[in-house]
């Protein structure tokens, strides 16, 4: 049902923001500004709800963008006794970076690629040499220049033509994921007149070096359709290779490794397909390769006479088939590795003769390579308790080396390449921490009992000299939704905080991927409160077992895992001391009920539809914005920007308004939008590292740490 006409407000929100900040007996220091009360009501369900500040939806309304200036202005004036700490934080975050670096070159036919960065300059430069001695660098293609005069930069993606001549690739300049497709002739050096608009993630190339294919976006910037762009003609004239009318599905192209094709993928949050067009010939149709069954998702990659799939039908934690690939059809597939309740298959890539497989086992990441002749595989060992691992970057088919990226809580980003045939690895880089020891640091993994009885994993770090027996000021990090893992990776900013004294923490929650499928389906749609109280039991163990108190306890999380600190701040605020919650999802039963915003109905597979009485009922139960009550709330900082299409700025923003009204305390509640980015907040490199010395001298000053 739509809602009823909004009612005006009989003074103007400018007016009101002017008396707040400009009265003189009232420092602005200590003087938030209070959004005002525009009664709203829809009827959901038979029932009258009221939402007080839907008016803060409206963007690029003049009392809008003051409410969000006049916070930012708020939150400035009651940081700023932090500003030495901030640009401390920031020094040594920045004396962390190498700041003339360079990735370790991949090798891809002739040439070998590669990108650096240069001291002083916030993006990538992407390179490549030739494969001879002494060769020369190529600039292929550089960020820097592509984000001169631009407030935010994010490139996409980049693809290189199979003939190594030309280079497509799309650039965004809002944060909005809205991307505009271009070409560069790599041999003239020149960019070409072909553009597209519209366009989302995913590029592909045919094998002729002159047929490219993207996606572009619906209304709810939805990546739905599937164009090929011939070089050298106008983005009218593309054409239409495949339109995926279904509103649960989004489209992403790609080319497999062996060259042989492009492949279509059609995925909901549970639901996949894949159709596949021979490279070689770019106007022919794309061909179903398995069926489209509710619930049933499949992955695939190609290698020689076989397409190589990962599915969960009849099989929670995916099972690997291998499937003809002149007549493709579940009937034909061959069982390579069977189903295992303990082992979770969650990648394939496929080489000329073998394939590189990503599992996760007793909670962690890890990497088996599979012998298709033989049938026999093999996994790398890894000696910390608690650690990341995953495929790198292999562009070539015909190859007997495998790259892969190794971290953990403690040690920096790794690249290593496996010899297939000694099974030997070598570390050909690790990420250079500028005064960065990390014989000083010790990582642990706990177990914590959930209200249910499950035990939830914790991955901590902390620095050994500064560990001792009593608690310790700790920040707590979680997500869990999505079926996506959050594990436990380096992190330089984070060693202003150790080197502190403070531990770094990570809730492996429900509704993550990290104990394999069923762990994600336990945390998601009428489930979805055993992500909180998975949390809640991570950091009630982290007290009793006198790593921390409530005291010295802060949290963090963004997006989804912006919900979960929403929800477990409402529910147990007396368990924390500082929150911080980027881009936070927290208007859940309010924006699931609007199909018109992006990503909703795609996210029904995830959170429920509202129009259902069940799942709104169940989304009311724990939705953060609705949630709100008169109780005494920790300290907050809440980020929001303003051209994000993935959590739209109204839902922090609102979450803000209705704290400020509600609660009972008087601890700080601060909010801080970015003007100019989207989702991933700041697009360069120092930018970035801006944002984490902010947020990182917050959570120092609500702990008491700000001189140490």
């Amino acid at each position: 049902m739509k809602p009823e006409a909004t009612r005006p407000l009989a003074v103007p929100v400018t007016a009101v923001f002017a008396v707040l900040l400009l009265r003189a007996d009232i420092p602005p220091a200590v003087t938030p500004p209070i959004a005002p009360v525009r009664e709203h009501t829809a009827v959901v369900h038979g029932v009258a709800r009221s939402d007080p500040y839907f008016w803060l939806r409206e963007r690029g309304d003049k009392d809008v963008l003051a409410y969000l200036e006049a916070e930012n202005a708020y939150t400035a004036e009651v940081m700023k006794p932090t500003e030495p700490l901030q640009e401390k934080l920031f020094a040594e975050m920045k004396g962390r970076l190498k700041e003339a670096d360079q990735s370790v070159p991949a090798p891809d036919g002739p040439y070998e690629y590669y990108t650096r960065v240069e001291a002083g300059k916030q993006y990538r430069v992407h390179c490549r040499r030739a494969r001879t001695p002494g060769a020369a660098e190529e600039i292929i293609l550089d960020e820097n220049s592509l984000a001169e005069g631009h407030e935010h930069f994010a490139l996409g993606d980049i693809e290189i033509s199979p003939d190594h001549k030309r280079a497509a690739y799309i650039v965004d300049f809002t944060g909005r994921e809205i991307f505009t497709l271009q070409v560069k002739d790599l041999v003239a050096g020149e960019t070409l007149a072909d553009a597209a608009s519209n366009v989302y993630y995913s590029l592909a190339w045919a094998s002729d070096g002159r047929h490219v294919f993207y996606t572009t976006l619906d209304d709810a910037l939805r990546p739905y359709r599937v164009y090929c762009h011939a070089l050298g003609t106008p983005a009218e004239q593309d054409r239409l290779v495949y339109e995926e009318p279904d509103e649960r599905f989004h489209a992403t192209v790609r080319r497999t490794r062996s060259g042989a094709y492009v492949l279509i993928n059609l995925e909901s949050q549970i639901t996949t397909e894949t159709r596949g067009i021979p490279a070689d010939r770019p106007d022919a149709a794309p061909r179903v390769l398995l069926p489209r069954e509710q619930g049933v998702e499949y992955h695939v990659d190609h290698g020689g006479e076989n397409f190589y799939v990962l599915t969960n039908k009849d099989a929670r934690n995916f099972q690997l088939l291998a499937v003809p690939a002149a007549e493709p059809s579940a009937a034909a597939a061959r069982v390579l590795i069977p189903h295992d309740p303990a082992v979770m298959l969650s990648k394939v890539s496929a080489f000329e003769g073998w394939l590189g497989l990503e599992e996760r086992r007793g909670g962690l990441s890890a990497i088996r390579v599979f012998d298709l002749a033989s049938g026999a595989s093999r996994g790398i060992e890894f000696p910390e308790p608690a650690y990341t691992v995953s495929l790198g970057e292999n562009r070539e088919f015909a190859t007997r080396t495998l790259r892969y990226q190794y971290s953990s809580l403690a040690t920096p980003p790794s690249t290593y390449d496996l010899n297939l045939d000694t099974f030997s690895s070598e570390l050909r880089k690790r990420e250079e921490v500028g005064g960065y020891d990390p014989e000083k640091y010790a990582t642990e993994r706990l177990l914590a009992t959930a209200p249910d009885g499950v035990r939830v994993p914790i991955s901590l770090v902390y620095r050994k000299d500064l560990r001792h027996a009593g608690p310790q000021p700790l920040l707590l990090e979680g997500y869990g939704a999505y079926g996506i893992s959050n594990d436990p990776e380096f992190l330089s900013w984070a060693v202003s905080l150790l080197d502190r004294g403070m531990i770094y923490a990570i809730a492996h929650v429900r509704g993550g991927g990290e104990m394999g499928r069923g762990w994600y389906e336990d945390g998601k749609l009428l489930h979805k409160r055993n992500t909180f109280t998975d949390f809640i039991a991570c950091a009630e163990h982290l007290v009793a077992q006198n790593y921390t108190v409530p005291d010295r306890l802060a949290i963090l999380g963004g997006s989804a895992g912006g919900l979960l600190i929403g929800a477990v701040t409402n529910m147990r605020p007396d368990l924390f001391k500082a929150v911080v919650a980027h881009v936070p999802f927290v208007d859940v039963v309010n924006t699931m009920l609007d199909a018109s915003i992006p990503l909703t109905v795609i996210e029904y597979e995830e959170w429920g539809n509202p129009n259902e009485k069940p799942y709104y009922d169940y989304m009311m139960s724990y939705s953060p914005y609705d949630n709100v009550s008169a109780q005494a709330y920790p300290n907050v900082l809440i980020t929001a920007g303003l051209n994000d299409p993935r959590v739209q700025y109204w839902e922090p923003a609102k979450w803000t308004a209705r704290l400020r009204a509600t609660k009972t305390d008087s601890n700080r509640l601060l909010l801080k939008t970015n003007m100019g980015a989207g989702h991933a907040g700041a697009s360069g490199r120092y930018s970035r590292l801006r944002e984490r010395a902010f947020e990182s001298a917050f959570i120092l000053d609500v702990l008491g740490l700000r001189g140490e």
